[in-house]
Protein backbone atom coordinates (compact mmCIF):
# COMPACT_ATOMS: atom_id res chain seq x y z
CA UNK A 1 0.00 0.00 0.00
CA UNK A 2 1.62 3.60 -0.72
CA UNK A 3 1.44 6.41 1.40
CA UNK A 4 -0.88 8.01 -0.63
CA UNK A 5 -3.63 5.15 -0.55
CA UNK A 6 -2.42 4.39 3.07
CA UNK A 7 -5.04 5.32 5.86
CA UNK A 8 -3.62 7.94 8.07
CA UNK A 9 -2.42 5.22 11.84
CA UNK A 10 -2.82 6.61 15.09
CA UNK A 11 -0.65 5.74 17.88
CA UNK A 12 -3.15 3.07 19.20
CA UNK A 13 -3.69 1.46 15.83
CA UNK A 14 -3.52 -2.05 16.28
CA UNK A 15 -4.01 -3.53 12.47
CA UNK A 16 -0.23 -2.86 11.56
CA UNK A 17 0.93 -5.78 14.03
CA UNK A 18 0.43 -9.25 12.78
CA UNK A 19 0.64 -10.64 16.25
CA UNK A 20 2.24 -14.32 16.79
CA UNK A 21 0.17 -17.18 17.75
CA UNK A 22 -2.73 -15.27 18.45
CA UNK A 23 -6.81 -15.30 17.04
CA UNK A 24 -5.95 -11.54 16.09
CA UNK A 25 -9.30 -10.23 14.45
CA UNK A 26 -10.96 -11.55 18.01
CA UNK A 27 -8.04 -9.98 19.95
CA UNK A 28 -8.47 -6.60 17.92
CA UNK A 29 -12.14 -6.51 18.79
CA UNK A 30 -11.25 -6.73 22.51
CA UNK A 31 -7.63 -6.45 22.97
CA UNK A 32 -6.06 -7.96 26.46
CA UNK A 33 -3.33 -5.11 26.68
CA UNK A 34 -0.75 -4.81 29.23
CA UNK A 35 1.45 -1.69 29.91
CA UNK A 36 3.58 -2.53 32.79
CA UNK A 37 4.70 -5.24 35.46
CA UNK A 38 5.48 -5.63 38.85
CA UNK A 39 6.53 -8.83 40.77
CA UNK A 40 3.09 -11.01 40.32
CA UNK A 41 1.02 -8.67 38.53
CA UNK A 42 0.81 -7.42 35.17
CA UNK A 43 -1.26 -3.83 34.51
CA UNK A 44 -3.70 -2.58 31.99
CA UNK A 45 -3.35 1.05 30.59
CA UNK A 46 -6.14 1.70 33.06
CA UNK A 47 -3.80 0.87 35.87
CA UNK A 48 -6.24 -2.62 36.36
CA UNK A 49 -4.02 -5.56 38.10
CA UNK A 50 -3.47 -8.46 36.25
CA UNK A 51 -2.49 -11.60 38.06
CA UNK A 52 0.51 -13.28 35.81
CA UNK A 53 -0.37 -16.74 36.30
CA UNK A 54 1.83 -17.84 33.55
CA UNK A 55 4.93 -16.51 34.23
CA UNK A 56 4.95 -14.60 31.16
CA UNK A 57 5.00 -17.17 28.61
CA UNK A 58 6.26 -19.75 30.85
CA UNK A 59 9.41 -17.39 31.57
CA UNK A 60 9.45 -15.07 33.80
CA UNK A 61 10.14 -17.23 36.98
CA UNK A 62 11.82 -14.74 39.14
CA UNK A 63 8.73 -12.43 38.32
CA UNK A 64 8.66 -8.88 37.13
CA UNK A 65 10.33 -5.87 37.04
CA UNK A 66 13.28 -7.06 39.98
CA UNK A 67 16.06 -4.33 40.83
CA UNK A 68 19.00 -5.85 40.26
CA UNK A 69 17.52 -7.09 36.46
CA UNK A 70 16.87 -3.72 35.61
CA UNK A 71 19.93 -2.24 37.24
CA UNK A 72 22.67 -5.12 35.57
CA UNK A 73 20.39 -4.28 31.85
CA UNK A 74 21.43 -0.59 32.29
CA UNK A 75 24.39 -0.92 33.58
CA UNK A 76 25.60 -3.32 30.44
CA UNK A 77 23.90 -1.22 28.01
CA UNK A 78 26.32 1.99 29.15
CA UNK A 79 28.70 -0.25 29.20
CA UNK A 80 28.88 -2.51 26.30
CA UNK A 81 25.54 -2.36 23.89
CA UNK A 82 26.81 -4.97 21.41
CA UNK A 83 29.89 -7.52 20.91
CA UNK A 84 30.13 -9.58 17.80
CA UNK A 85 29.86 -12.90 18.64
CA UNK A 86 32.00 -14.44 15.77
CA UNK A 87 35.71 -14.39 16.27
CA UNK A 88 35.10 -12.09 19.40
CA UNK A 89 34.11 -12.11 22.91
CA UNK A 90 33.21 -10.12 26.09
CA UNK A 91 34.09 -11.10 29.93
CA UNK A 92 29.98 -11.27 30.78
CA UNK A 93 29.04 -14.50 28.22
CA UNK A 94 31.94 -16.26 29.16
CA UNK A 95 30.42 -15.91 33.06
CA UNK A 96 27.29 -16.71 31.98
CA UNK A 97 28.02 -20.01 30.39
CA UNK A 98 30.39 -21.01 33.40
CA UNK A 99 27.23 -20.27 35.73
CA UNK A 100 24.91 -22.63 33.87
CA UNK A 101 27.16 -25.10 33.21
CA UNK A 102 27.48 -25.30 36.84
CA UNK A 103 24.21 -25.82 37.10
CA UNK A 104 23.52 -28.54 34.81
CA UNK A 105 24.26 -32.11 36.05
CA UNK A 106 27.19 -34.97 34.90
CA UNK A 107 29.58 -33.61 32.57
CA UNK A 108 27.26 -31.09 30.53
CA UNK A 109 29.89 -28.52 30.70
CA UNK A 110 29.60 -26.93 27.53
CA UNK A 111 27.39 -23.89 26.29
CA UNK A 112 26.34 -22.63 23.16
CA UNK A 113 23.94 -19.57 23.12
CA UNK A 114 21.19 -18.88 20.67
CA UNK A 115 18.70 -15.78 20.80
CA UNK A 116 15.55 -18.13 21.38
CA UNK A 117 14.16 -21.34 22.53
CA UNK A 118 13.57 -22.11 18.72
CA UNK A 119 16.98 -20.95 17.93
CA UNK A 120 18.40 -22.99 20.68
CA UNK A 121 16.46 -26.49 19.04
CA UNK A 122 17.72 -25.90 15.99
CA UNK A 123 21.33 -25.65 17.74
CA UNK A 124 20.80 -28.98 19.37
CA UNK A 125 19.75 -30.51 16.21
CA UNK A 126 22.41 -29.36 14.37
CA UNK A 127 25.33 -29.84 16.80
CA UNK A 128 23.56 -33.34 16.67
CA UNK A 129 24.27 -34.02 13.15
CA UNK A 130 27.73 -32.32 13.21
CA UNK A 131 28.66 -34.58 15.70
CA UNK A 132 28.34 -37.83 13.77
CA UNK A 133 29.77 -36.30 11.18
CA UNK A 134 32.81 -35.70 12.62
CA UNK A 135 32.96 -39.09 14.66
CA UNK A 136 33.19 -40.47 10.85
CA UNK A 137 29.27 -41.29 11.33
CA UNK A 138 28.14 -39.16 8.83
CA UNK A 139 25.41 -42.01 7.92
CA UNK A 140 23.71 -41.40 11.15
CA UNK A 141 21.25 -37.82 10.35
CA UNK A 142 17.79 -39.40 11.11
CA UNK A 143 16.09 -37.28 13.94
CA UNK A 144 13.47 -38.52 16.17
CA UNK A 145 10.64 -36.01 17.98
CA UNK A 146 7.60 -37.33 19.92
CA UNK A 147 3.93 -36.99 19.47
CA UNK A 148 2.26 -33.69 20.71
CA UNK A 149 6.08 -32.13 21.53
CA UNK A 150 7.04 -28.38 21.13
CA UNK A 151 10.64 -27.45 20.08
CA UNK A 152 10.22 -24.24 18.64
CA UNK A 153 9.22 -22.82 15.39
CA UNK A 154 12.24 -23.02 13.43
CA UNK A 155 11.70 -25.84 10.44
CA UNK A 156 14.34 -27.91 12.28
CA UNK A 157 11.87 -27.57 15.65
CA UNK A 158 8.62 -28.09 13.81
CA UNK A 159 10.11 -31.05 11.88
CA UNK A 160 10.77 -32.47 15.52
CA UNK A 161 7.45 -31.11 16.99
CA UNK A 162 4.55 -33.23 17.56
CA UNK A 163 1.72 -30.49 17.15
CA UNK A 164 -0.08 -30.56 13.91
CA UNK A 165 -1.47 -26.78 13.60
CA UNK A 166 2.21 -25.73 14.27
CA UNK A 167 3.22 -28.04 11.21
CA UNK A 168 0.18 -28.99 8.60
CA UNK A 169 1.07 -25.31 6.93
CA UNK A 170 4.51 -25.70 5.72
CA UNK A 171 5.07 -28.49 3.73
CA UNK A 172 7.08 -31.58 3.80
CA UNK A 173 9.77 -29.95 6.21
CA UNK A 174 12.80 -31.79 7.28
CA UNK A 175 13.12 -35.42 5.66
CA UNK A 176 14.45 -38.02 7.90
CA UNK A 177 12.35 -37.39 10.81
CA UNK A 178 10.37 -39.60 12.53
CA UNK A 179 7.89 -39.50 16.07
CA UNK A 180 7.69 -41.48 19.02
CA UNK A 181 4.15 -42.11 20.36
CA UNK A 182 2.77 -39.39 23.54
CA UNK A 183 2.95 -40.66 26.82
CA UNK A 184 -0.58 -39.68 27.70
CA UNK A 185 -3.49 -41.97 28.34
CA UNK A 186 -6.26 -40.04 30.17
CA UNK A 187 -7.73 -43.16 30.87
CA UNK A 188 -5.53 -44.65 33.15
CA UNK A 189 -3.42 -41.01 34.24
CA UNK A 190 -6.54 -38.94 34.84
CA UNK A 191 -6.13 -36.75 37.90
CA UNK A 192 -2.05 -37.02 38.40
CA UNK A 193 -0.75 -35.09 41.10
CA UNK A 194 3.29 -35.77 39.72
CA UNK A 195 4.99 -38.24 37.28
CA UNK A 196 1.68 -41.05 36.36
CA UNK A 197 2.29 -44.34 37.57
CA UNK A 198 1.24 -45.86 33.90
CA UNK A 199 3.30 -44.52 31.03
CA UNK A 200 6.79 -46.10 31.66
CA UNK A 201 6.44 -48.12 28.71
CA UNK A 202 5.60 -45.73 26.02
CA UNK A 203 9.80 -45.32 25.89
CA UNK A 204 10.00 -48.76 24.37
CA UNK A 205 8.31 -47.47 21.16
CA UNK A 206 12.08 -46.17 20.29
CA UNK A 207 12.59 -49.74 19.83
CA UNK A 208 10.17 -49.92 17.24
CA UNK A 209 11.89 -47.05 15.48
CA UNK A 210 15.04 -47.85 16.05
CA UNK A 211 13.69 -51.67 14.10
CA UNK A 212 12.49 -49.46 11.20
CA UNK A 213 15.39 -47.20 10.54
CA UNK A 214 18.19 -48.99 12.39
CA UNK A 215 20.45 -47.22 14.81
CA UNK A 216 23.14 -46.47 12.02
CA UNK A 217 21.08 -44.24 10.75
CA UNK A 218 19.70 -42.54 13.45
CA UNK A 219 21.72 -39.21 14.83
CA UNK A 220 19.18 -37.70 18.16
CA UNK A 221 16.40 -38.49 19.87
CA UNK A 222 14.44 -34.71 21.34
CA UNK A 223 12.01 -34.77 23.94
CA UNK A 224 10.85 -32.13 26.70
CA UNK A 225 10.89 -34.08 30.12
CA UNK A 226 7.52 -32.35 30.23
CA UNK A 227 5.51 -31.86 26.92
CA UNK A 228 4.41 -28.08 28.09
CA UNK A 229 2.51 -26.29 25.43
CA UNK A 230 0.63 -28.91 24.75
CA UNK A 231 -0.81 -28.70 27.53
CA UNK A 232 1.59 -29.99 30.20
CA UNK A 233 2.08 -33.72 30.23
CA UNK A 234 4.26 -35.19 32.66
CA UNK A 235 6.45 -37.89 32.45
CA UNK A 236 4.97 -41.04 33.28
CA UNK A 237 7.61 -42.69 36.79
CA UNK A 238 10.61 -44.04 35.14
CA UNK A 239 9.78 -43.08 31.37
CA UNK A 240 13.11 -41.24 30.96
CA UNK A 241 15.10 -42.90 32.45
CA UNK A 242 13.94 -45.50 30.00
CA UNK A 243 14.83 -43.47 26.95
CA UNK A 244 18.20 -42.96 28.27
CA UNK A 245 18.76 -46.16 28.38
CA UNK A 246 17.64 -47.70 24.89
CA UNK A 247 19.34 -44.28 23.80
CA UNK A 248 22.43 -45.52 25.04
CA UNK A 249 22.07 -49.25 24.16
CA UNK A 250 21.48 -47.92 20.29
CA UNK A 251 24.54 -44.92 20.31
CA UNK A 252 21.93 -42.24 19.84
CA UNK A 253 22.20 -38.83 21.31
CA UNK A 254 19.61 -38.29 23.59
CA UNK A 255 18.25 -34.11 23.56
CA UNK A 256 15.95 -32.57 26.59
CA UNK A 257 14.40 -29.45 25.64
CA UNK A 258 14.17 -27.98 28.77
CA UNK A 259 12.93 -23.83 27.51
CA UNK A 260 9.97 -24.45 29.77
CA UNK A 261 11.58 -26.54 32.48
CA UNK A 262 14.45 -25.19 33.25
CA UNK A 263 15.24 -22.54 35.94
CA UNK A 264 13.02 -23.81 38.28
CA UNK A 265 9.88 -24.71 37.05
CA UNK A 266 9.95 -28.16 38.41
CA UNK A 267 11.99 -27.47 41.57
CA UNK A 268 15.33 -27.60 40.07
CA UNK A 269 17.68 -26.35 37.61
CA UNK A 270 16.86 -28.19 35.08
CA UNK A 271 14.28 -31.45 34.72
CA UNK A 272 17.15 -33.22 34.50
CA UNK A 273 18.51 -33.20 37.65
CA UNK A 274 14.79 -33.81 39.42
CA UNK A 275 15.01 -37.06 37.01
CA UNK A 276 18.27 -38.67 37.81
CA UNK A 277 18.58 -38.41 33.81
CA UNK A 278 21.56 -37.15 32.07
CA UNK A 279 20.89 -36.19 28.47
CA UNK A 280 23.87 -35.31 25.91
CA UNK A 281 22.49 -31.87 25.42
CA UNK A 282 20.01 -29.50 27.16
CA UNK A 283 18.03 -26.72 25.35
CA UNK A 284 16.89 -23.64 27.50
CA UNK A 285 15.94 -20.13 27.20
CA UNK A 286 12.73 -18.09 28.70
CA UNK A 287 13.96 -18.51 32.52
CA UNK A 288 17.35 -18.33 32.41
CA UNK A 289 17.25 -14.55 31.87
CA UNK A 290 13.56 -14.70 33.62
CA UNK A 291 12.26 -13.64 29.81
CA UNK A 292 13.99 -10.14 30.57
CA UNK A 293 16.17 -10.31 27.19
CA UNK A 294 15.74 -12.82 24.74
CA UNK A 295 18.45 -15.46 25.27
CA UNK A 296 18.72 -19.37 24.66
CA UNK A 297 21.44 -21.89 24.31
CA UNK A 298 22.53 -25.83 24.19
CA UNK A 299 24.61 -27.04 26.80
CA UNK A 300 26.51 -30.32 25.89
CA UNK A 301 28.33 -32.80 27.43
CA UNK A 302 32.35 -32.62 27.24
CA UNK A 303 32.57 -35.51 24.47
CA UNK A 304 30.49 -34.05 22.48
CA UNK A 305 32.31 -30.67 22.44
CA UNK A 306 35.59 -32.74 22.39
CA UNK A 307 34.95 -34.25 18.92
CA UNK A 308 35.00 -30.93 17.80
CA UNK A 309 38.21 -29.52 19.13
CA UNK A 310 40.64 -31.07 16.18
CA UNK A 311 42.73 -30.28 13.49
CA UNK A 312 44.59 -26.89 12.83
CA UNK A 313 43.72 -24.94 15.94
CA UNK A 314 42.61 -21.10 13.90
CA UNK A 315 39.98 -23.09 11.38
CA UNK A 316 36.67 -22.81 12.62
CA UNK A 317 35.23 -25.80 14.67
CA UNK A 318 31.71 -25.39 13.81
CA UNK A 319 29.65 -23.65 10.85
CA UNK A 320 26.87 -22.34 13.29
CA UNK A 321 25.59 -19.14 15.41
CA UNK A 322 23.63 -16.01 15.46
CA UNK A 323 24.38 -12.51 15.29
CA UNK A 324 22.77 -12.58 18.71
CA UNK A 325 24.58 -15.44 20.59
CA UNK A 326 25.63 -14.21 23.83
CA UNK A 327 24.49 -10.76 23.66
CA UNK A 328 25.84 -8.27 26.16
CA UNK A 329 22.49 -7.23 27.31
CA UNK A 330 21.34 -10.79 27.71
CA UNK A 331 24.33 -12.20 29.45
CA UNK A 332 24.15 -9.25 31.97
CA UNK A 333 20.69 -10.25 32.49
CA UNK A 334 21.28 -14.07 32.58
CA UNK A 335 24.13 -13.39 35.59
CA UNK A 336 21.34 -11.29 37.51
CA UNK A 337 18.55 -13.76 37.08
CA UNK A 338 20.95 -16.46 38.29
CA UNK A 339 22.07 -14.45 41.47
CA UNK A 340 18.16 -13.94 42.31
CA UNK A 341 17.21 -17.68 41.52
CA UNK A 342 20.44 -18.49 44.20
CA UNK A 343 19.77 -16.26 46.67
CA UNK A 344 16.15 -16.01 47.18
CA UNK A 345 16.51 -19.79 46.96
CA UNK A 346 13.63 -19.66 44.06
CA UNK A 347 14.56 -23.36 43.09
CA UNK A 348 14.12 -24.92 46.36
CA UNK A 349 11.39 -22.90 47.14
CA UNK A 350 9.47 -24.72 44.18
CA UNK A 351 10.21 -27.73 45.29
CA UNK A 352 8.75 -27.04 48.37
CA UNK A 353 5.51 -25.51 47.68
CA UNK A 354 5.12 -27.99 44.54
CA UNK A 355 2.84 -30.50 47.60
CA UNK A 356 0.46 -27.50 48.54
CA UNK A 357 0.48 -26.09 44.81
CA UNK A 358 -0.56 -29.75 43.69
CA UNK A 359 -3.38 -29.73 46.15
CA UNK A 360 -5.01 -26.37 45.23
CA UNK A 361 -4.65 -27.55 42.03
CA UNK A 362 -6.61 -30.56 42.42
CA UNK A 363 -9.48 -28.85 44.17
CA UNK A 364 -10.33 -27.84 41.10
CA UNK A 365 -11.91 -31.04 40.42
CA UNK A 366 -15.27 -31.53 40.44
CA UNK A 367 -16.13 -28.05 38.47
CA UNK A 368 -18.34 -27.78 35.54
CA UNK A 369 -16.34 -29.51 32.87
CA UNK A 370 -13.61 -30.99 34.47
CA UNK A 371 -11.92 -33.95 32.70
CA UNK A 372 -8.80 -33.99 33.62
CA UNK A 373 -5.73 -31.87 36.11
CA UNK A 374 -2.25 -32.51 35.80
CA UNK A 375 0.08 -30.78 37.93
CA UNK A 376 4.23 -31.04 38.41
CA UNK A 377 6.51 -28.81 39.85
CA UNK A 378 4.79 -25.65 39.57
CA UNK A 379 2.39 -26.06 36.80
CA UNK A 380 -0.66 -26.90 36.29
CA UNK A 381 -3.47 -28.10 33.78
CA UNK A 382 -6.92 -28.02 33.80
CA UNK A 383 -8.99 -30.22 30.98
CA UNK A 384 -12.08 -28.70 29.80
CA UNK A 385 -15.09 -30.82 27.96
CA UNK A 386 -15.31 -29.10 24.46
CA UNK A 387 -17.94 -27.70 23.12
CA UNK A 388 -20.20 -29.02 20.98
CA UNK A 389 -20.05 -26.50 18.25
CA UNK A 390 -15.84 -27.23 18.43
CA UNK A 391 -13.08 -27.57 20.01
CA UNK A 392 -11.36 -24.38 21.76
CA UNK A 393 -14.17 -21.76 22.04
CA UNK A 394 -14.40 -23.23 25.60
CA UNK A 395 -10.50 -22.36 26.47
CA UNK A 396 -10.46 -18.99 24.22
CA UNK A 397 -13.91 -17.39 26.04
CA UNK A 398 -11.35 -18.55 29.52
CA UNK A 399 -9.00 -16.72 28.02
CA UNK A 400 -11.20 -13.65 27.78
CA UNK A 401 -12.96 -14.24 30.87
CA UNK A 402 -9.98 -14.76 32.72
CA UNK A 403 -8.16 -11.26 31.64
CA UNK A 404 -11.47 -8.93 31.53
CA UNK A 405 -13.72 -9.89 34.13
CA UNK A 406 -10.79 -11.72 37.04
CA UNK A 407 -7.69 -9.94 36.29
CA UNK A 408 -6.17 -13.09 35.44
CA UNK A 409 -3.36 -14.18 32.92
CA UNK A 410 -3.92 -17.97 31.84
CA UNK A 411 -2.71 -19.96 28.67
CA UNK A 412 -4.80 -22.69 26.40
CA UNK A 413 -4.22 -25.23 23.86
CA UNK A 414 -7.55 -25.36 22.46
CA UNK A 415 -9.38 -26.56 25.60
CA UNK A 416 -6.89 -27.06 28.06
CA UNK A 417 -6.14 -24.47 30.49
CA UNK A 418 -2.49 -24.62 31.81
CA UNK A 419 -1.05 -22.15 34.23
CA UNK A 420 2.93 -21.62 35.59
CA UNK A 421 3.04 -18.19 38.10
CA UNK A 422 6.59 -17.02 38.78
CA UNK A 423 8.25 -18.97 41.64
CA UNK A 424 7.36 -15.91 43.76
CA UNK A 425 4.08 -16.75 44.23
CA UNK A 426 3.21 -16.55 48.18
CA UNK A 427 0.49 -19.51 49.21
CA UNK A 428 -2.18 -16.63 49.74
CA UNK A 429 -1.38 -15.89 45.95
CA UNK A 430 -2.06 -19.62 44.97
CA UNK A 431 -5.11 -19.09 46.99
CA UNK A 432 -6.15 -15.95 44.94
CA UNK A 433 -4.96 -17.91 41.60
CA UNK A 434 -7.01 -21.04 42.05
CA UNK A 435 -10.23 -18.87 43.04
CA UNK A 436 -10.00 -16.62 40.14
CA UNK A 437 -9.61 -19.95 38.19
CA UNK A 438 -12.80 -21.67 39.95
CA UNK A 439 -14.82 -18.49 38.80
CA UNK A 440 -13.40 -18.50 34.89
CA UNK A 441 -14.46 -22.26 34.44
CA UNK A 442 -17.75 -21.94 36.21
CA UNK A 443 -18.76 -19.12 34.19
CA UNK A 444 -17.64 -20.60 30.61
CA UNK A 445 -19.75 -23.86 31.77
CA UNK A 446 -22.75 -23.31 29.37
Amino acid sequence: MTAASSPIATPNDLEAYWMPFTANRSFKKNPRMVSRAEGMFYYTPENKPVMDGTAGLWCCNAGHAREPIIQAIQAQARDLDYAPSFQYGHPKVFAAAARIAALAPGDLDHVFFAGSGSEAADSALKIALAYWNVSGKAAKTRLIGRERGYHGVGFGGISVGGMSNNRKFFGSLLTGVDHLAHTYDREKQAFSKGEPEYGAHFADDLERIVALHDASTIAAVIVEPMAGSTGALPPPKGYLKRLREICDKHGILLIFDEVITGFGRLGFAFAAERYGVIPDMITFAKGVTSGTVPMGGVIVRKHIYDAFMNGPDNVIELFHGYTYSGHPLAAAAALASLDIYRDEGLFERARAMEGAWADAVMSLKGEPNVVDIRTLGMVGAVDLAPRAEGAGKRGYEAIERGFHEEGLMIRTAADTIAFSPPLIITESQVEELIGKLRRVIRSVAN
